[in-house]
């Protein structure tokens, strides 16, 4: 409720020409406290284009955490199921990545892209570059892995389990 849409978020975002409804009409939107606004957020591509550069809360005078919204917008839209379909692949890569931390305690690209595909099924996409990765030594084919990875998983499971208390 502290923004009076001075605009200085969206004048920053470098996005908020992909978005369709940028920062501030976001913040609009949820100001007025209506449902039917919340599900516009909520099925917007714009919560899920969000870089979390920050650059919305270094401009604003009230120094909004705009990208922890959008987190927890994000939150809400996959808990609700209400997502925008040029959301999926980022959701794809999203999980991806935590799937890959989760099980390794570290990135391991390949997993991660493999991951990504099958979620996907845009298996062709980049496989030109695959290749030239590998033989530069990008890719590798088994993961490192950390030595304890109970506890990376226990912080996942405790994660989870905050999330669910917060958002009853």
């Amino acid at each position: 409720m502290r923004c009076y849409q001075c605009g200085k978020c969206t004048a920053g975002c470098v996005l908020a020409s992909d978005m369709n409804y940028p920062p501030s009409y976001l913040m609009r939107l949820l100001q007025t406290g209506t449902k039917q606004n919340l599900d516009k957020v909520l099925l917007s591509n714009s919560i899920w284009l969000c870089l979390n550069c920050e650059n919305c809360v270094g401009r604003c005078p009230m120094e909004i955490d705009i990208p922890k919204m959008m987190d927890y917008l994000r939150t809400q839209a996959i808990s609700q199921n209400k997502l925008h379909p040029d959301s999926k692949p980022i959701i794809a890569f999203h999980r991806s990545f935590l799937d890959s931390v989760k099980n390794t305690g570290r990135l391991y690209e390949m997993g991660l892209v493999l991951a990504y595909k099958f979620r996907t099924f845009n298996f062709l996409q980049d496989l030109a570059i695959a290749p030239s990765m590998y033989l530069k030594g990008k890719l590798h084919l088994l993961p490192e892995k950390i030595k304890d990875r109970r506890s990376m998983k226990r912080i996942f499971a405790q994660t989870i389990e905050n999330a669910k208390t917060v958002n009853k």
